[in-house]
């Protein structure tokens, strides 16, 4: 009687551990969750994970805590994430710098962006800028190309670190103009554009989400924007095409990631989060008047950040090898 008491019960104890971790994943989330940001505080990617955590801090009835881990240009904190427990409770803001630029510009790197993370979904597009400090003699971007053509040993081009946005897409710009210049790297592009509107660095790349504002108060001078068509957020800023350099089509990316082995009913939470900031009017209005462009419905979710990623890694491989030696 008593090993039959005992075989009960020890079966009893194994339905009731293994029901454990769907219970985990139906409650989820119970406490607050992080949110890998993997720059500095101030920059684009650091803005935008604020905006987005904002209203899902809402939805998911926990607070999600923001943190900023620098180095390698976003891949340090990328690395982190990736090997974080897959428990929903440790989320990435990756972008076009972490999750695709990466793999050609790190031969070691530590994670495959492609293969080590669970898409959660697109949060917005960046259009790229080509900038420079208020002085800088060029006035337009005809101009703009001779002078660092003519002048590209004494200049120096700012940037968040090899990886970031801000260096790979000046890295296609260098690359148009067939120009090296002298390259300084920073913690983020928050720090970036201080040292540009200080005057310490003459020009760079950057997403249209951190300069609106230093755009318009004329603190830094926008050349050109690397899309299609004119932002609304800044209108007199004319197209790269439109410039005179059709071939500096730029615009970066941030989405949301989590490990590799998330369960799906949590991704799925997260998602359905995500989802909703995305239709809030509010939330809205927030990105678009910072110059983001937001998906539509068939360009979010998790399939559509998949090949999303497989697709850049495809498009910046080629023109990161292209550059050559970078340092």
């Amino acid at each position: 009687m008593v090993s039959i008491l005992s075989r009960v019960l020890v079966a009893a104890l194994a339905i009731g551990f293994a029901a454990l971790p769907a219970a985990a994943q139906t409650d989820y989330p119970r406490r607050p969750v992080t949110l890998i940001v993997p720059f500095a505080a101030g920059g684009p990617t650091d803005v935008i994970a604020r905006i987005a955590a904002d209203h899902m801090t809402r939805t998911l009835g926990q607070p999600i805590i923001i943190e900023n881990i620098v180095g390698a240009g976003g891949t340090t904190a990328s690395t982190r994430a990736a090997r974080a427990a897959p428990d929903g409770y440790t989320i990435e803001m990756g972008h076009m710098g972490t999750h695709a630029a990466s793999v050609a510009l790190y031969p070691n790197l530590a994670y495959k962006p492609d293969v080590d993370f669970a898409p959660i979904g697109l949060v917005a597009g960046t259009p790229v800028l080509i900038l420079a400090k208020k002085d800088f003699p060029p006035k337009d971007l005809k101009e703009f190309v001779a002078h660092v053509k003519a002048n590209v040993d004494k200049l120096n081009m700012a940037h968040a670190g090899v990886g970031s946005v801000s260096f790979t897409t000046c890295l296609l710009l260098n690359s148009i103009l067939g120009i090296k210049p002298t390259s300084i790297p920073f913690n983020g592009t928050g720090p970036a554009l201080t040292a540009l509107i200080s005057g310490q660095v003459d020009f760079m790349c950057d997403q249209i989400v951190n300069v609106v504002q230093q755009v318009q108060a004329g603190q830094i001078k926008a050349y050109a924007i690397g899309t299609a068509e004119r932002n609304p957020a800044l209108p007199n800023v004319p197209t790269s095409k439109e410039a005179g350099l059709p071939e500096f089509q730029a615009q970066a990316w941030n989405a949301l990631f989590a490990p590799k082995g998330t369960p799906q009913p949590i991704l799925d939470k997260l998602t359905d989060a995500l989802d909703k900031a995305l239709d809030d009017e509010q939330t809205r209005k927030r990105l678009l008047e910072l110059g983001s462009v937001l998906p539509d419905k068939t360009g979010r979710g998790q399939q559509a950040l998949a090949a999303l990623v497989k697709s850049e890694i495809d498009r910046w491989t080629p023109v990161i090898k292209a550059a050559g030696p970078l340092n």
